[in-house]
């Protein structure tokens, strides 16, 4: 591999994904041709049909796109059909012949992570919004929920999607194994620390997280999801500056769609980190009401299957009836301190298929 691919490379690795899943593996063909393996079911019940993975590698392709510019390469990508169970293939070309300007995003790859916890109330001035709402690029839009009773709204949309990924034991097969425990990183999974709550809530979610006996104890008997529920959803819902949607011009529905639509979510992430803002994904109110909306069986708890179609109804709500197929990504976000416990990435070396190509470049190249 060339130092060039190489640098471009290790940069790409830090898009972010799905409980730090990163569903993509890259195979070196030459100097300028990368296949990249996209993976599927990582997530879980967390990923419906796919898009969940799919926006994540969309993000890593648009932040290798932001990274070429700094070494002054374009990067073009065709996708494969998928074949059998296995996810799409994505050929990544990156061009050296033509000279491109460097993302000024590019300094932020590596700053942009994950805020669990409250932010400052303070509101996002209109022109950063319109930075952030210019960020996402054409085909989609931002929607915003800033004034309390919008953040209200929005917090309690969270605490009932929670109410369902703690009660479900599809759900909790995912959470045993990506949270890393006495941890303040990971390569692979989110260390402990990063969640969001205090010492003793980790503490006691160790203990209960360690078979599904005990999380239906806890739930029936003792209110299990109530303290989580507060502390990691509706208290830092209502601390923020705003809640924000970000809206497509159709369903996604084809591979191409998810890919664009996460390359939209990464420029509007990097850009909310540029201008000093903090940030938190807001994923499973949209699984849920996708889930719903087709009618996709997803946990045998028939409970949990009706709270889904009451979140649909919700996100219906919020942001009208024809637009909730249409939200790609939510999230939160303020001003406040970077989050000081965070989930890196696997090294490179540990992200590469195949037969690696081995040449090196010329001197200054």
């Amino acid at each position: 591999m060339t130092p060039r691919l190489r640098r471009i490379l290790d940069l790409a690795r830090w898009a972010p994904s799905g409980d730090n899943s990163q569903p993509w593996r890259f195979e070196v063909r030459s100097r300028s041709h990368v296949v990249v393996h996209t993976l599927q079911n990582g997530l879980g019940v967390y990923d419906l049909e796919g898009s969940a993975a799919l926006l994540s590698v969309g993000a890593m392709l648009e932040t290798m796109r932001i990274a070429a510019s700094a070494e002054g390469c374009a990067v073009a990508y065709d996708i494969r059909p998928a074949v059998d169970d296995a996810g799409p293939l994505i050929d990544v070309r990156i061009d050296a012949s033509r000279a491109v300007p460097v993302d000024p995003r590019h300094a932020f790859i590596r700053a942009r992570t994950v805020q669990r916890r409250s932010l400052a109330l303070r509101g996002v001035d209109a022109a950063t919004k319109k930075e952030l709402e210019n960020a996402v690029g054409p085909g989609y839009r931002v929607v915003w929920f800033e004034a309390p009773r919008a953040r209200l709204r929005m917090a309690w949309l969270a605490v009932r999607s929670a109410k369902i990924r703690l009660t479900i034991p599809e759900a909790w097969d995912v959470h045993r194994r990506i949270i890393q425990w006495d941890s303040r990183y990971s390569d692979d999974r989110i260390p402990d620390q990063a969640l969001g709550t205090d010492a003793l809530s980790v503490r006691s979610m160790r203990w209960v997280l360690a078979s599904w006996p005990r999380v239906e104890r806890m739930n029936r008997w003792f209110g299990g999801t109530l303290l989580p529920r507060l502390q990691l959803e509706f208290i830092p819902g209502l601390r923020c500056a705003a809640h924000f949607a970000i809206l497509a011009e159709r369903e996604p529905r084809e591979v191409a769609d998810h890919l664009r639509a996460g390359a939209a979510a990464q420029r509007f992430w990097l850009d909310a980190t540029r201008l000093g803002l903090q940030l938190q994904p807001q994923h499973t109110p949209l699984m849920f009401a996708g889930y719903a909306r087709r009618g996709v069986r997803f946990t045998e708890v028939a409970a949990a299957r009706q709270r889904a179609v009451r979140i649909a109804e919700m996100l219906g709500d919020l942001l009208g009836g024809g637009e909730a197929a249409r939200a790609v990504f939510l999230g939160r976000l303020g001003h406040g301190e970077a989050a000081q416990a965070r989930s890196l990435r696997r090294p490179l070396d540990r992200l590469l298929v195949g037969d690696t190509f081995a040449v090196t470049e010329p001197p200054g190249e």
